[in-house]
């Protein structure tokens, strides 16, 4: 039986069963600022860029999200406010979309301003889109997704930028 459990030890070990949540004890990130039209992300340390990453966004790129199902990001600055350690897409950190002004021009123009907007990486199903194939998350690599979700804390500001 010991023989049995070391052999499954070494067994784990040498597939690589490292963890996704990494640890992380640089400079705080103390705002996210997203560009839409360049497809870029940065983690900044007051006005220091401590990281940049390229990105994918909604399907429909252009423009501020208006409703549920368009396939917009949002713009505007938000917060980070969550985090899903079990994330469809490998790991997720919330964004606090919709804000009130979302929730009053969806109403207003009669439709649902939708929710759930995630940075998050990129399952093996959707490996072969484009570069633009969310729902209006913001996606990187799973990788890349993992140095984010030990970096960020919630309550860090986003802004989105067209």
């Amino acid at each position: 039986m010991v023989r049995i459990l070391v052999i499954l030890a070494t067994m784990l070990a040498l597939t690589g069963c490292a963890s996704k949540f990494k640890t992380y004890t640089g400079p705080e990130v103390t705002h996210v600022v997203v560009n839409k039209g360049a497809r870029k992300m940065y983690l900044l340390h007051h006005e220091k860029a401590l990281k940049a990453y390229d990105v994918g966004l909604g399907f429909n790129p252009v423009g501020h999200k208006q409703h549920e199902g368009d396939g917009r990001t949002p713009e505007g600055t938000y917060i980070i406010d969550r985090r899903n350690p079990d994330s469809e897409f490998h790991l997720s950190i919330g964004i606090n979309y919709p804000r009130n002004t979302d929730r009053r021009s969806a109403r207003e123009a009669g439709v649902s301003p939708g929710g759930d907007i995630f940075i998050h990486g990129r399952p093996w199903q959707y490996r072969k889109g484009g570069r633009d194939w969310t729902a209006g998350c913001i996606a990187v690599t799973n990788g890349e997704m993992e140095d984010i979700y030990a970096m960020v804390r919630n309550g860090t500001p986003i802004t989105i930028n067209p």
